[in-house]
C-alpha cells in the first residue's frame, strides 16, 4: 500500500543545536520507483469525479509532484512560483499568502495566459502546513475565471478550517508521520 511506503520512507532529521525542530526529509518518496508510479494515481484518486484540465503546483517540490498528477489525470500541468526567483515569461497572475508557517507573506504566480474559463484546476502540494501558498494560488485560479475543484496533498498538518476551506484531501496526516524515524 502507498500510504505504509510513504511513512516507511519518510525521516524526521534533527538540524542541529540551533534548531528547536525536525526538519521532514522526503527524499526517499522521490527515490523510490514504486512510489513514483503510485503517487499520481494515489493523488489524483482522492478527486474521482473531477476531471481537471490542469494541475497547478507550487515550486519547488510542486514541479516534480504537479506533472506526476498531471499525467495520472489526464491534465495539463501548470507551475506556480514564488516572486522573487528568476524572471518568468508570459502574463503572470499574482496573488499574495497569508503568512506560512515562518510567518512570511510570498506572492504566488502562474502564467495567466495558459489559464482561464473553462479550466478546471486541482491544487496539488506536497504537504500543507498552513495553507497559505495555497490559499494564495486558489484566488488565482479563481481571478483567471477557472474553477478550483479541490486540492491533493501527500501531507496534511493545517488545522480543519483550513482544510475545509481548501477543499484539501491528503494520503497521510501529520500523526501518521509522528513515529517515523529522526535522523
Amino acid at each position: 500500500m502507498l500510504s505504509r511506503r510513504l511513512v516507511e520512507l519518510f525521516r524526521w532529521i534533527d538540524p542541529g543545536p540551533d534548531s528547536g525542530h525536525l526538519v521532514s526529509d522526503t527524499s526517499g518518496w522521490w527515490r523510490d520507483p514504486e512510489v513514483l508510479a503510485g503517487i499520481g494515481p494515489a493523488l489524483t484518486g482522492l478527486f474521482p469525479a473531477a476531471r481537471p484540465t490542469v494541475v497547478v503546483a507550487p515550486e519547488v517540490t510542486g514541479l516534480l509532484l504537479g506533472p506526476l498528477v498531471a499525467m495520472a489525470a489526464g491534465a495539463g500541468f501548470l507551475p506556480a512560483y514564488k516572486d522573487g526567483g528568476r524572471r518568468r515569461v508570459g502574463a503572470m497572475r499574482w496573488a499574495e499568502t497569508p503568512p506560512d508557517y515562518r510567518g512570511r507573506r510570498l506572492r504566488m504566480g502562474v502564467d495567466g495566459s495558459l489559464i482561464g474559463p473553462g479550466d478546471r484546476v486541482l491544487l496539488v502540494d506536497d504537504w500543507v502546513a498552513t495553507g497559505a501558498q495555497l490559499d494564495a494560488l486558489d484566488r488565482v485560479v479563481r481571478d483567471s475565471g477557472a474553477e478550483p475543484v479541490g486540492t491533493a496533498a501527500v501531507v496534511a498538518t493545517c488545522p480543519p478550517y483550513v482544510a475545509e476551506r481548501l477543499r484539501l484531501r491528503a494520503l497521510l496526516t501529520g500523526d501518521d508521520l509522528d513515529g517515523a524515524a529522526s535522523g
